[in-house]
């Protein structure tokens, strides 16, 4: 049988999962399958003025839908331990956001070349998508401490994005730049840990910007939960 919030599934979770499909599922098929025939008819700029306006339709879609739904009972009960639980993932997860803002070469470079480190250290050594994987840890741990069904759908729908994103990121890398791209896929990993766990990276080396820029970003997050949803959390729930 479903649980009980389950029961409660309506006409506004509905319009959010639809909302939530057109958001994730025009991302995909205009950054990949349809991008190339576009950019041919409407030129780069072109393209990215009708990407940028679809992504802004459907998000705001996606946002005014959510608000819209209704508030289902939790499926199960949030105590201090899974608050404790969550509050290091999202530690984890600003690391990693943090990490991937320097040195990433799958952010554009200011001469358009993809820069290729020799080898991965820090964040790119546990994953080469940490950006991905940072966004794809918030969806989670949202899930884990507010497991209401609009708040599910929304936060899958963002691990969706983020998580095959990055997949299908590898194949479009590899096809613009193949005298990188699989270099640094050599080197790397798309999950987490598994090119340390195979002896192609290293753990560690982590620069400050990762640990200490992380450590802020996490802090002033948490804390920002009070005043934006009047709920504390990571250590503001302990600190009061």
């Amino acid at each position: 049988m479903l649980p009980v919030a389950w029961h409660g599934w309506g006409h506004g979770d509905m319009m959010l999962l639809i909302a939530a499909t057109a958001f994730v599922g025009t991302h995909f098929l205009m950054s990949h399958p349809l991008r190339a025939p576009l950019v041919s008819r409407l030129g780069e700029k072109g393209f990215l003025g009708l990407y940028s306006l679809v992504a802004a339709a459907t998000l705001i879609w996606m946002i005014l839908a959510y608000r819209a739904a209704p508030v289902t009972p939790m499926l199960w009960p949030v105590g201090d331990g899974l608050w404790a639980l969550v509050t290091v993932i999202m530690l984890i997860a600003s690391i990693l956001l943090l990490g991937s803002l320097v040195g990433n070469p799958a952010l554009p470079a200011p001469d358009g070349r993809a820069m290729v480190p020799a080898e991965a250290r820090g964040v790119f050594a546990i994953t080469r998508h940490p950006m991905m994987w940072a966004i794809a840890l918030w969806g989670v741990a949202h899930i884990l401490v507010y497991p209401v069904i609009a708040n599910i759908i929304l936060s899958v729908a963002i691990i969706i994005l983020s998580l095959v994103g990055a997949a299908l990121q590898d194949s479009k890398k590899a096809a613009l730049t193949p005298d990188s791209w699989p270099l640094w896929e050599s080197r790397t990993s798309y999950w987490p840990f598994a090119a340390i766990l195979a002896g192609r990276a290293r753990f560690g080396r982590f620069g400050l910007h990762a640990l200490a820029g992380g450590t802020v970003l996490w802090l002033v997050a948490t804390w920002a939960h009070i005043p934006l949803t009047g709920w504390p959390a990571g250590i503001w729930r302990w600190l009061g």
